[in-house]
């Protein structure tokens, strides 16, 4: 799915598409499970038959008809198992609607041999998470490289494949959770109105229907179906197995053949889905009306499957319609002011799908004058067919975005999930071969073909005597289509890399350069000679920062904007051409640009950087446009109760005075502040503050050292901060707790957030302690003692946990828990939360919980080290607070000796249940009514 961002927030809401999950219960199969300790029958590599090699990807297939997907890749030190099941909504019945995404839920309740999968997965570290869409449902593991590890990860698949529990117990406790999930996304306008659309769009087709399902099916839905769902779906010939990153294919095959060889082929045959969704014959209108802020206007147009070659020009017209600031809905609306913010995505399925084009608007703007400009802006491609330059804008983009995912493991892996669902993973190669083909003329015919009127779902139904319909070919022959496809040659391999705080110490070279600028340089071969850098800004102190707040916030997303010598278009197009992705971000105090490329774009890239750094232009109509899209944001928040609880708390835990840089606005000063700030001020901070006098550069990846210095230096060297830094101190203040609560009426879903701030900083003795006693109570893969009592047990809360902060520096730190819920369930969730708490701080912990969340807590740290990106940026940081990666070192020895007595010890020095401050937002008096 290619999703094309435009200015305001709606579209990010709008992708929220499946979830992951958890759940246990015991099922009998027909047929024996998998024995877990060796193969039945036969040597373990017999049988896996090898299909094809594509760029680096290697097909086998069991004869239980298991396809299985090997990626190797020496560069990383994770390794991802991916597990795609070739099932989604699309396979669900009347009254089954969200079926496949339950079932999703209570693949994690457990299995013969896996009886505590939040357990197991929490203890092996990494990441973890699963999806489900409307063709297909996956599972996947991200973690340190390893056989051990392996060899656990492909057991646990092949059990949960063939013995997963699926109980009415489970059942019981999970619908509720589901049912709280579906009830988040009804808090949504933009999410509620996608369900609608797809609803009027499609007659037949089950794609009409949201994967989260009908609330009525989710809570009446029968254990029976659900088993013979499973046992029909969860088969070896109806999955895909991938394995991708640090592995040894040869040693690897036998694993595989172990884990799955001894589950037999299935006597059933799956029945084929046979709805064809009939040709549209006149325009649709979907109005919805509901609690929100700001308006939204959405058109979506049929077309064909995924794997179609219409798909390819579909993409680039996509962009052509709606990237920012070219595109060209952002020069009809939001340069015309009749609208904040535009954006689209494909919806590409393997059947026929739908292109989803919108604009989100201020309350009091006109609907309509948008709606129309839409429209005729999408519509008229037909007749306004795109120049030479749009296209290769576009083309160009999209190519530059494939070849970074070609370079990333983890994210290519994730990403065939979807193109194995849309009929074979080759199609995403095919697909990136047609879009290098794709010419304005096709883009023009594809306008013409799918964006018309009677093809469209957003307005009126106008009957006609001569309908204009749109024919939709029908999925084309995969098999046909992907016979014989090699591919291109795979991008060149990547080192080995032991991501141990040792060893990540030994290869980091630092350097201070003359004027402040401090270098920390880890440079190593990757795939795809990628590297990352980071390098952020500091400026200003408290007296000078004083009442400059949000002139400060506005100046990073300016920075891009517009130079003396470049638009912000030509910036894109540049970025876009040297295969780099560019983020800037950042607030009054400092300011962080992030950079991913390649070896030998690294110095042209870093060059643009220091240009949009020190010569941003700060053009009015840029400036303009970013501030009604803030405005809009802002406003989108009055009636939403996660951003009301959340302001709500973090200004009691931190109030300083309004002049404060640091201090948190209310809504409407918010606004106000926004609404007053003018283009002059944002320059003047620019002027008043930026520099290099405080700066720290840092970079992983395929560099030469000596030539990052020299170019730095030559960058950066010269240009010096115009007033002195000095660090804010963070002081610890014990705020007295508080109780409030906040109605938001016509919101199905409530939040509830608990916090106290904490008189700890990192390299406090109890810090070690306090980390782990959090991650038990509230942190972990679903695993904590919090999301075990709320989620799995009582079933209120499909997200509930805890975070625990502390200051590098200073001695001031917080604790909070937060959950969404029913808003009829408020009193039961903050009992358990403060029951559980006060439960943890008498018993303390045991020995095996203690010993499972050291495991997975210094599991992970290796996988964010592992990370180039988390890395760079923690090189960056590390050179400010002037620590090395002995910190870390010492820190896990810490956490690896720390015993149950420590941590509760700990714990009670800090947390005390009697001053958490309680913030809650939701719909109560309706549910009050509602009570018997």
């Amino acid at each position: 799915m290619r999703i094309v961002k435009g200015g305001a927030s709606l579209v990010l809401a709008l992708f929220i598409s499946s979830i992951l999950t958890a759940s246990s219960s015991p099922l009998a199969r027909p047929y024996a499970g998998v024995q877990q300790g060796g193969a039945a029958g036969g040597n373990s590599t017999n049988g896996a038959k090898l299909i094809t090699t594509v760029e680096g990807i290697t097909e086998y297939r069991l004869p239980n008809g298991l396809r299985v997907l090997l990626f190797p890749d020496q560069s990383k030190q994770t390794v991802t198992v991916n597990i795609t099941y070739l099932v989604g909504s699309r396979h669900e019945n009347y009254g089954e609607t969200g079926m496949a995404h339950l079932l999703e839920h209570l693949m994690f309740k457990g299995s013969t041999n896996h009886a505590n999968i939040y357990q197991e997965l929490t203890a092996h570290g990494g990441q973890t998470n699963a999806t489900t869409t409307s063709d297909r449902t996956n599972y996947y593991q991200t973690f340190p490289a390893g056989d051990a590890n392996l060899e656990w990860a492909l057991k646990l698949e092949a059990d949960r494949m063939v013995n997963s529990f699926i109980a009415r117990k489970d059942l019981d406790s999970e619908m509720t959770v589901v049912r709280n999930e579906y009830e988040s996304g009804e808090n949504s306008p933009g999410v509620v109105l996608r369900k609608r659309v797809l609803g009027a769009a499609f007659d037949w087709h089950n794609y009409s229907r949201d994967t989260i399902g009908a609330r009525s099916d989710i809570e009446n839905v029968s254990i029976d179906r659900l088993q013979a769902f499973y046992r029909n779906y969860y088969q070896p010939d109806n999955a895909v197995l991938l394995i991708i990153g640090r592995f040894d294919p040869q040693k690897t095959l036998p694993l595989i053949a172990t884990s799955f060889g001894a589950i037999p082929r299935p006597g059933r045959v799956l029945q084929p889905i046979y709805t064809v969704e009939p040709v549209q014959d006149g325009e649709r209108l979907v109005t919805l009306r509901r609690t929100g802020d700001t308006q939204i206007v959405m058109a979506g147009y049929h077309i064909p499957a995924g794997s179609h070659p219409d798909s390819a020009a579909l993409a680039v017209l996509l962009q052509v319609l709606g990237s920012v600031p070219a595109g060209r809905l952002h020069q009809a609306l939001v340069e015309t002011k009749k609208a904040a913010g535009v954006g689209g995505y494909n919806l590409q399925r393997r059947d026929p799908g739908m292109t989803f084009l919108l604009a989100e608007l201020r309350r009091g703007d006109s609907i309509e004058a948008a709606r129309a400009s839409l429209l005729q802006a999408i519509e008229e491609v037909a007749t306004k067919p795109p120049v030479p330059d749009e296209v290769e804008r576009a083309r160009t983009l999209l190519l530059k975005s494939l070849e970074l995912t070609m370079a990333s493991s983890e994210g290519l892996g994730l990403l065939m999930s979807d193109w194995i669902a849309m009929g074979d993973w080759r199609l995403f190669f095919i697909h990136r071969d047609q879009i290098e083909k794709v010419t304005p003329a096709d883009v023009q015919r594809v306008a013409a073909a799918y964006l018309k009127p009677n093809n469209r779902t957003v307005g009126l139904f106008v009957p006609t005597d001569k309908p204009d319909r749109a024919e939709i070919p029908p999925a084309i022959d995969v098999d046909a289509l992907t016979k014989n496809y090699r591919g291109k040659l795979a991008v060149s391999e990547g080192e080995a890399f032991d991501p141990s705080p040792v060893n990540v110490e030994a290869r980091v070279t630092r350097t201070d350069l003359p004027g402040g600028l401090k270098l920390a340089l880890l440079p190593r071969k990757t795939r795809g000679n990628t590297v990352v850098a980071v390098l952020t800004l500091h400026f200003g102190d408290e007296q000078s920062l004083a009442n400059r707040a949000v002139a400060g916030a506005i100046v990073p997303p300016m920075l891009v904007r517009g130079t003396a010598r470049h638009t912000r278009q030509q910036i894109q197009d540049e970025f876009a051409k040297l295969g780099a992705q560019v983020f800037v971000s950042g607030d009054a105090t400092a300011a962080t640009i992030s950079i991913q490329t390649v070896r030998e774009n690294l110095a042209a890239v870093l060059t643009l950087a220091a240009e949009i750094l020190r010569e941003p232009s700060f053009p009015f109509g840029e400036f303009d446009q970013l501030k009604q899209g803030l405005l809009a944001g802002l406003e989108a928040q009055r009636s939403e109760p996660q951003t009301i609880a959340a302001r709500a708390y973090i200004r009691h835990l931190n109030p300083y005075p309004a002049s404060d840089v640091r201090y948190n606005a209310t809504l409407e000063e918010g606004l106000a502040r926004v609404k007053a700030l003018t283009v002059e001020e944002v320059r003047k901070f620019h002027a008043d503050f930026y520099g290099a006098s405080n700066v720290e550069f840092a970079a992983v990846g395929d560099f030469a050292s000596r030539e990052i210095e020299k170019l730095t230096g030559d960058l950066f060297g010269s240009w010096k901060s115009p007033r002195p830094f000095s660090r804010l101190v963070s002081r610890y203040l014990d705020i007295p707790p508080i109780s409030e609560s906040f109605e938001t009426p016509d919101k199905a879903n409530a939040i509830f957030i608990a916090a106290l701030r904490l008189n700890l900083g990192e390299d406090d003795a109890d810090y070690p302690a306090m980390v782990l006693g959090n991650y038990l109570l509230g942190g972990g893969f679903l695993n904590s003692r919090l999301v075990t009592r709320i989620r799995q047990k009582e079933g209120l809360s499909y997200s509930v946990g805890s975070s625990l902060s502390a200051n590098a520096l200073d001695r001031n730190g917080e604790f909070s828990v937060s959950a969404i819920y029913a808003p009829q369930n408020a009193a039961k969730v903050e009992a358990a939360v403060k029951e559980e708490i006060t439960r943890a701080l008498k018993d303390g912990f045991t020995a095996e919980e203690v010993a499972a969340a050291k495991s997975g807590l210094l599991q992970a740290q290796q996988t964010n080290r592992s990370q180039d990106g988390a890395l760079a940026g923690k090189l960056a940081s590390y050179r400010f607070l002037k620590r090395t990666f002995a910190w870390d070192a010492f820190f896990e020895q810490k956490i690896a000796a720390l015993t149950p007595d420590q941590i509760v010890a700990a714990m009670r020095r800090h947390l005390d249940p009697a001053r958490l401050t309680v913030i809650k937002a939701g719909a109560f008096a309706k549910a009050d009514k509602s009570r018997p």
